[in-house]
């Protein structure tokens, strides 16, 4: 299906999400990659991990030109080559999405709703957050602080952050799409973010993006 979605926060920011329905062939013959991206294409053996990557290159190229590169640092963390935007990248089962500033740091994250989340909410929900008892939202509004708080963690760009100790999402009422509110306190970092959610199908979608000094 290719990008189903192209959307202009502002005049400095865009995401962009693909859908996942073409063949690794046809995705493939799609994009044009440097030695860089064939020698990481390579190394990945399941054809799932191979649409993806390739999947984030097509979108890139529809967002900005097949011109435009992703490198990483050796965290894995992605920038673009030529140093002209902030860029954040998440993927899960058919869905890949990026979110592109010019001047703000970016934060995204996606994910399909197909475990019981609920089972392992323990180990990133905090006692100061608050989840909805409503049997029907619930496993969504739990997806949503997941996807927040992996968002807060990206835009951080911080080792050591704890997802549960260290990023808090303050209450909110779960709609198919709106604003939430989250907090970040480590010894370095104390700072609030909005962030902006959506659901598309089975999927909870995330992100944030901030003009903030780096510490």
């Amino acid at each position: 299906m290719g990008c189903i979605t192209k959307h202009y926060l502002n005049e400095f920011s865009v995401l962009g999400v693909w859908k996942i329905e073409e063949d690794l062939k046809t995705l493939f013959d799609m994009v044009i990659m440097d030695n860089g991206d064939k020698k990481k294409y390579k190394g990945f053996a399941s054809t799932s991990r191979k649409l993806e990557f390739l999947s984030v290159r097509a979108l890139l190229a529809e967002l900005l030109g097949k011109e435009a590169r992703i490198v990483y640092n050796k965290n894995n963390k992605p920038f673009l080559k030529d140093g002209s935007r902030f860029i954040s990248i998440s993927h899960s089962y058919k869905l890949t999405a990026i979110l592109l500033s010019t001047n703000e740091k970016v934060g995204i994250d996606l994910e399909y709703m197909s475990t019981n989340i609920g089972a392992i909410a323990f180990k990133f929900i905090n006692r100061k957050e608050k989840i909805t008892k409503v049997p029907e939202n619930r496993k969504y509004h739990l997806y949503l602080h997941w996807c927040a708080k992996e968002a807060l963690y990206k835009i951080c760009d911080k080792e050591g952050i704890s997802i549960r100790k260290n990023i808090t999402i303050e209450p909110f009422e779960v709609r198919d799409s709106g604003e939430i509110k989250g907090k970040v306190k480590t010894d370095k970092i104390n700072d609030s973010f909005d962030l902006y959610y959506t659901r598309y199908n089975n999927y909870a979608i995330v992100w944030t993006k901030k003009n903030y000094e780096k510490v």
